[in-house]
């Protein structure tokens, strides 16, 4: 009995140490905030791995681009679409909070002109203390059952553009890459009020989009 006792106290005491770990990193990071981009400043470019092991890449170019320039490959794919945009690591607790709100956006927009994208970090923050075992994001959100598109920022280069250093960091652009909405963080009981917000920004960029040409 005293053994179990014990071992209850060092797997409270472990998981209560990793969440102050978090919250603390994330405290020190959200603290400079002179460099968070603003609703109607334009996104950074990037190109991103849709896989950490082979050398695809996806690029925001390809579905929103400024009014006066050409999407990167207008032959194939001539249309502008919205994009959704959400940093993420699999340390991070407030992220999985998240995860299943934009899921279930996602499948109610999926076949609409908007783009969703998870942007991982694990592999940027693995080797700080603590974050060497994380799990990998591909397999530990199809565990979750999460299946909108995972891009993967493995030098953490995008996350600084974009300043996305406090997780989760929620981004969404319209066809003319501007930005449009943002997000930093997640707490318990904002779900339904997230939700909606985040609909009536996707309906209202949706209806700002050229008819598409395919």
């Amino acid at each position: 009995m005293k053994y179990v006792i014990k071992l209850f106290l060092v797997i409270v005491s472990l998981a209560a140490a990793a969440l102050a770990q978090e919250e603390a990193i994330n405290e020190a990071m959200e603290k400079d905030d002179s460099k968070d981009l603003k609703i109607g400043q334009t996104a950074p470019k990037w190109a991103l791995k849709t896989d950490p092991e082979t050398i695809n890449f996806e690029f925001l170019r390809k579905w929103t681009v400024g009014k006066d320039e050409r999407l990167l490959r207008p032959q194939s794919q001539p249309d502008r679409h919205a994009v959704l945009m959400s940093f993420f690591a699999t340390w991070c607790a407030p992220c999985m909070k998240e995860l299943p709100i934009l899921e279930e956006v996602y499948q109610q927009y999926k076949d609409e002109q908007i783009k969703f994208f998870l942007i991982d970090i694990t592999e940027a923050t693995r080797t700080n203390p603590g974050y060497e075992n994380m799990p990998k994001a591909g397999p530990f959100l199809a565990e979750k059952g999460v299946t909108m598109e995972i891009l993967y920022d493995l030098r953490g280069k995008v996350m600084e553009n974009y300043n996305a250093q406090t997780l989760p960091r929620l981004f969404v652009v319209d066809g003319y890459q501007t930005i449009r909405m943002t997000r930093r963080g997640f707490h318990a009981g904002e779900e339904e009020i997230f939700k909606r917000e985040l609909s009536e920004m996707i309906d209202i960029l949706l209806d700002e989009l050229p008819e598409p040409q395919k």
